[in-house]
């Protein structure tokens, strides 16, 4: 746990921990689950635990990763280095919205996000709100449907803001100057 300081979050549930290196990428991390498994041997139950990270820098870029070892530091930290491989990049207007409509689907679980008016803030539940806030999203609407699995309910979320249009595209498609696009 090289270069890490852990911080209080105002929900005791969720740890906060930031890279303290002076590198120009300032990463956040946030734990959304760790749950004991068991596996059944020959010799008896094998204990291990799974850790859900949510990694973003608040600036449009976020990742979702799972780690599982015999201790719960080991799998966080093989969680975080699975979340950084798999980073994407957001793109976000100018109210730290999104661009329009969208949903994700992973597994049984369905995410409808909607992009929302300056002021609106995140209106989101559960581990969806965790990853819109990495990712720097400010004022948007999201609804949970379906399971309420936080871990691909997290997937789901990464699967709708990849599907995203750029603000340019958008506008274009709708035959608008991309000024009077949110407006």
């Amino acid at each position: 746990m090289n270069n890490l300081e852990t911080t209080t979050s105002p929900n005791p549930e969720i740890k906060i921990r930031r890279n303290s290196t002076s590198s120009k990428e300032r990463w956040n991390e946030r734990v959304i689950q760790i749950s004991r498994v068991t596996k059944v041997c020959k010799g008896g139950k094998k204990l291990s635990f799974r850790a859900v990270i949510a990694i973003g820098n608040e600036n449009g870029q976020v990742g979702v990763g799972i780690g599982k070892a015999d201790d719960v530091i080991n799998a966080i930290t093989k969680a975080t280095s699975s979340a950084k491989r798999r980073i994407i990049r957001v793109t976000l207007t100018k109210n730290a919205t999104i661009s329009h409509v969208a949903t994700g689907i992973f597994g049984a679980c369905k995410v409808l996000i909607k992009p929302a008016t300056q002021g609106t803030g995140v209106i989101a539940g559960s581990s969806i709100r965790t990853v819109l806030e990495l990712a720097g999203i400010r004022n948007i609407l999201a609804k949970q449907l379906g399971s309420n699995n936080l871990l691909n309910n997290a997937r789901a979320t990464i699967v709708a803001l990849e599907s995203l249009k750029e603000p340019k595209m958008v506008a274009n498609e709708r035959n608008i100057n991309i000024e009077n696009l949110y407006s």
